[in-house]
């Protein structure tokens, strides 16, 4: 099947930002060390997705934390301030969706 991508983690490079589809829904990896963090952002006019796949990250949303640990799925329209901050080294998943109806 020719419409099949198949991508292993580990493999990427690129810190704190790895590449793994980058057309739509473009999913990225990210790794950060033990205090690092990205500046406040934002994604306007999709929904962004953080799968906690390792570590502990705190993501404050507008300000307001909400923790991320392995497993947990965290789920924000990108027009709110995100600021991710790893407590400890910690790795999630990051997709960009497009809204529905939205050809972002």
């Amino acid at each position: 099947m020719s419409d099949v991508q198949t991508e292993t983690l580990a493999d990427l490079s690129g810190e704190p930002h790895a590449t793994v589809f980058a057309d739509g829904p473009r999913t990225v990896r990210l790794s950060l060390a033990a205090g690092e963090s990205l500046p406040e952002h934002d994604h306007p006019g999709v929904d962004v997705l953080l799968v906690g796949l390792g570590g502990h990250l705190t993501v404050e949303l507008d300000g307001e934390p909400h923790d991320l640990r392995d497993g947990d799925v965290l789920r924000v329209a990108g027009e709110h301030r995100i600021e991710p901050r790893a407590r400890e080294d910690s790795t999630a998943l990051v997709v960009l969706a497009p809204r529905e109806g939205d050809d972002a």
